[in-house]
């Protein structure tokens, strides 16, 4: 989801993210929402319109301003964890979405692919993507 997210940013400067969780996670926003947000912004800031300083109510509604990126937690009984991104155009939307349930086989099967692939990195390496040969 992140490097497609990476690559969507590149062309698409509207977006925002959304994670999704248990009522039982208390961070939010997630660390991979905050990672999300975090390298989106290493590509550019996402235009907000109308701007958060104009927004009439809790600016609050808008989500926490993350790298610049906006970014919205829910935490709900009957969620496992998914994040989101959603980027806006005029009369369309793309959205990349991660569900990662609430299981830990996707982060095993991450951590495994990761102790498979270190030996051959030399510098630190931040991102799941990193490993995947993208």
């Amino acid at each position: 989801m992140q490097r497609f997210a990476l690559m969507a940013a590149r062309h698409i400067p509207h977006w925002g993210i959304v994670d999704y969780a248990n009522a039982n996670k208390i961070d939010a926003p997630s660390g991979t929402s905050r990672e999300l947000a975090d390298r989106l912004s290493r590509i550019r800031k996402p235009i907000l319109n109308p701007p958060i300083e104009e927004t009439h109510g809790p600016k609050e509604s808008r989500g926490a301003s993350i790298g610049g990126a906006q970014v919205h937690s829910i935490r709900l009984p009957g969620y496992g964890f998914s994040a989101e991104v959603i980027f806006g155009m005029p009369n369309e939307k793309l959205i990349i979405r991660h569900e990662a349930g609430d299981s830990p086989e996707p982060y095993v099967a991450g951590t495994l692919l990761a102790v498979r692939k270190v030996i051959s990195f030399v510098d630190m390496a931040m991102g799941i993507d990193h490993f995947m040969g993208f």
